[in-house]
């Protein structure tokens, strides 16, 4: 009797720990949820007033890793992104371009080792085609002509790099109440209903891939690429009204005020990033006329609801894991692809509708009406004081390689791999293209030589996993960037940057001064003659990739 009872308790302990180790063994489902142009410290937990309680809740329970790099726009960061490359390598130095195949995409990857794979928003990694006239392009972006005619080769599109389900739009720029190049799958979506809104779509598109890939049983990867807050800011009269008694303080004030909650939050440090004057005379409050304020206030109020719409579908990604008991076992990864925009479309062309497809025309910035900013007639931006407030505490803004263009905000929520103190920061050094290599290093996965005959680049990015798991505060070595002639390079500490354009190499150590306020290239030229020397090396290899 004893022999047996001995018997059936080992039994009944090699029971226990198989089940144990198969659940640690389980692969995760893994959610990217991506902002487009948004400040630094536009969401709660990283400073801001819009109200954000999801991806608040998000970062309570998760690690917010602040160190953390785009690549300044679009689609260089989400080339980077799906690809654990840099930009260059997989045609994307600029805007405008097809993923090439010399990059094996997350989605591809995943989906040959057993995920299910889904993508919805905004994809921008295809060759824009265009119309023979301006004309018959402006027809086309309106909706009124060539409403058959695909918006760049097929073979380009999610639906051909890895991702079984996509819904969005193939373009980078769209109307949100009637937005162009809209497909699912491959398919073209010619009409909206009256009541759309892209962003809701997007939530709503989400919650449909998650509720039949959980039925399916087996883990997932989906890629929530939102369009929000991009220009042409438009959003819900609703959600408009909820911000324009806000941001009357004007764009100084929201500058002092979140760099005082990003203080409280322990986001920055004093006496690593100091407060500066990031408007400079040019751009005080004050100096605005009553009316100039009204319509100011009215463009930051609608940034702001286009950001809170965008955190209520996190609301309901969560709500739907709760739900479906899956929450613990889900990674879910947010970002932006650069920081705050300060551009102002002023005129129609390429991929700027004139009229709406019933022919009302469109209010580019220097026509548009009050309160007429953030409806479907409006096609305007923020500006250059406003971003330069929503990246706060750091200068400039999308496209510049300066802080304000490519430090992102970083929340990975994941309750059954994160070994770290929930709520807490990490100040690792991490860029966009370390995500794929982190995806493959939670699977156990290796990076192929080839793919579909297409031999395969090496990875640039580097697992973060050590982090998650609390083995490591390291963070990778350093990061290069380059785009539109703006440059940097982050090593050791240090950082060499120029401005788009520019003809200077600027100097910054980091560790002191996060923020870029004093230039030290007069001072250390040997400094900048050995980053430069590794950066000119590192940028003609890349350029060996360009077609």
């Amino acid at each position: 009797m004893g022999k047996r009872f001995i018997s059936l308790a080992i039994i009944l302990f090699w029971a226990i720990s198989l089940k144990a180790q198969n659940k640690m063994m389980v692969k995760p489902n893994i959610i990217i949820i991506m902002a487009d142009d948004l400040g630094y410290s536009d969401i709660g937990c990283f400073g801001g007033e819009i109200s954000t309680s999801n991806l608040d809740r998000l970062s309570k329970g998760g690690l917010r890793m602040t160190n953390f790099y785009n690549n300044a726009r679009c689609s260089p960061t989400r080339a980077s992104l799906l690809t654990g490359q840099y930009a260059h390598k997989v045609g994307l130095a600029s805007n405008g371009n097809s993923l090439t195949k010399n990059g094996i995409t997350i989605a591809e990857l995943l989906k040959e080792n057993g995920y299910q794979t889904g993508m919805v928003g905004k994809w921008h990694l295809s060759d824009d085609l265009q119309q023979s006239t301006k004309e018959e392009q402006l027809t086309w972006l309106n909706h009124q002509a060539y409403k058959d005619v695909d918006f760049a080769s097929k073979e380009s599109y999610p639906i051909n790099r890895g991702f079984q389900k996509f819904y969005g739009i193939i373009w980078g720029v769209v109307n949100y109440f009637d937005p162009f190049s809209l497909v699912e799958g491959d398919k073209i979506i010619k009409e909206v209903p009256k009541d759309y809104y892209i962003t809701d779509a997007i939530n709503k598109k989400s919650i449909e891939f998650i509720t039949n890939f959980t039925d399916q049983h087996r883990p997932y990867f989906l890629y929530v690429a939102h369009t929000a807050p991009h220009w042409p800011i438009q959003a819900r009269e609703e959600d408009i009204l909820k911000y324009l008694d806000t941001y009357k303080m004007g764009w100084d004030e929201l500058h002092t005020k979140r760099y005082e909650k990003m203080i409280r939050l322990d986001l920055i440090n004093t006496s690593t990033t100091s407060f500066i004057d990031v408007m400079g005379n040019r751009g005080k409050w004050d100096n605005l006329s009553p009316q100039e304020k009204e319509k100011q206030v009215r463009k930051m109020a609608v940034h702001a609801a286009m950001v809170s719409r965008l955190d209520l579908g996190v609301g309901q990604i969560i709500k739907k894991l709760e739900e479906t008991k899956t929450l613990d076992n889900t990674l879910i990864l947010f970002l932006a692809d650069n920081g705050a925009s300060p551009e102002i479309p002023l005129n129609p062309g390429y991929d700027r509708p004139s009229q709406t497809r019933e022919g009302t025309d469109l209010q580019y910035d220097n026509k548009v009406t009050i309160g007429n900013i953030g409806s479907q007639i409006s096609y305007t931006g923020i500006g250059q004081n406003w971003a330069n407030a929503a990246n706060t505490p750091y200068r400039y803004w999308k496209m510049e390689s300066f802080e304000g263009g490519l430090h992102t905000p970083m929340i990975i929520h994941w309750p059954n791999g994160l070994k770290r103190k929930k709520g807490t920061t990490s100040n690792a050094l991490g860029h966009v293209s370390d995500i794929f290599p982190t995806i493959m290093h939670i699977n156990n996965l290796k990076y192929p030589k080839t793919y579909q005959e297409n031999k395969l680049t090496s990875l640039d990015g580097e697992s973060f996993l050590p982090i998650i798991k609390n083995k490591s505060e390291i963070g990778r070595d350093g990061i290069f960037f380059e785009h539109a002639k703006g440059k940097a390079y982050i090593k050791d500490g240090w950082k060499l940057v120029m401005k788009t354009n520019g003809s200077e190499w600027e100097l910054y150590q980091l560790l002191k001064d996060q923020n870029e306020t004093t230039n030290l290239a007069a001072l250390k030229p040997e400094i900048v003659k050995n980053m430069r020397i590794t950066w000119e090396k590192w940028f003609a290899e890349m350029r060996t990739f360009y077609k």
